[in-house]
């Protein structure tokens, strides 16, 4: 009985060996893929840097990427890494935007969707210490829906206030149940994205980011406008330098 009981205990630690192994096996066939690789002194001791955007895909055959990593192997012999957000086709610029004479690492990684969107990061390896400088938060942006086919908007960060016409709407926003004979059926706000577009541009002649970010009515694609917004680095943040509001017709907000 003994014997037995020894030989079923024996068989029991191999099978959950064997399990764990699998699991860690599992896990090693993760591979993690190169997708850029570019010598660049971002460390500001006039050597190369080489600067990798590194990540692993969903599953084989997928376009979607579960985690991304930036690598930086230094002139100094270090590797240095950051974790970023999972997405689609990652991109990297090398830009001096918080204008310390050393070029920063400004990403964008698309999230996919209708809606276009993507996250962003800016990293600086100054000094061999990697920093992460993040990238202007997007414009508060307050909005609904008026009686008479209106709807007004405002931006909280420089108090400033739109109003926009929406009659050439009517009829569809009547279809959708959005208005009874051009009366609100119920209180409603408008759909306000995240930025859409976060690029590097000038800036009161110096390297600066303009963000979009599209204001939309009844679904995302009924696009009513879109606001721009210029941004500087300076004294270690993000200052915001300009808007722009930028109304949209019906027929070109179906296109986008």
């Amino acid at each position: 009985m003994k014997k037995e009981l020894l030989f079923a205990f024996a068989a029991f630690f191999f099978m959950s060996l064997s399990a764990i192994t699998g699991v860690y096996a599992g896990e090693e066939e993760e591979k993690i893929i190169t997708l850029s690789k570019e010598k660049v002194d971002v460390s500001g001791d006039k050597k190369e840097d080489t600067v990798y955007i590194k990540g692993v895909y969903y599953e084989e055959g997928a376009a979607f990427l579960k985690e991304v990593f930036l690598e930086i192997a230094a002139s100094d012999g270090k590797t240095y890494k950051a974790a970023l957000s999972g997405g689609y086709e990652p991109q990297i610029q090398f830009e001096d935007l918080n204008r310390d004479a050393i070029k920063d690492m400004y990403i964008r990684i698309p999230t996919g969707g209708s809606g276009g969107l993507s996250n962003f990061y800016l990293y600086s390896l100054k000094d061999f210490k990697l920093s992460n400088l993040t990238v202007p938060t997007p414009l508060i942006i307050n909005s609904q829906f008026e009686n008479g086919y209106k709807a007004s908007v405002s931006i909280q960060d420089t108090s400033q206030s739109f109003s926009f016409d929406l009659r050439d709407r009517g009829e569809e926003y009547e279809r959708l149940g959005l208005y009874v004979n051009g009366k609100l059926s119920e209180p409603t706000e408008l759909m306000v994205n995240p930025y859409s577009t976060l690029k590097i541009t000038p800036v009161e002649g110096e390297k600066g980011l303009l963000g979009v970010q599209r204001i939309s009515g009844a679904y995302n694609a009924d696009t009513i406008a879109f606001v721009e917004s210029f941004w500087l680095y300076e004294k270690g943040k993000w200052v915001l330098k300009n808007t722009k509001v930028m109304k949209m017709n019906p027929q070109s907000s179906n296109k986008n």
